[in-house]
């Protein structure tokens, strides 16, 4: 399950935290996006990507 990936990899909660910022900043000046979307796809990213590593 994620939660438990996140819990007992730090280094993969770092990076979703640090691309779900990224996904709201990008997603402000868009209206019909959002920043809580845009933080939900960006942290989706990061857990796609930390998963790789």
């Amino acid at each position: 399950m994620a939660f438990e990936d996140i819990k007992n990899n730090p280094q993969l909660g770092k990076s979703m935290a640090k691309w779900a910022a990224l996904g709201a900043v990008i997603a402000i000046p868009l209206p019909f996006v959002g920043p809580i979307i845009g933080a939900t796809v960006g942290a989706g990213i990061g857990y796609v990507r930390g998963k790789k590593a």
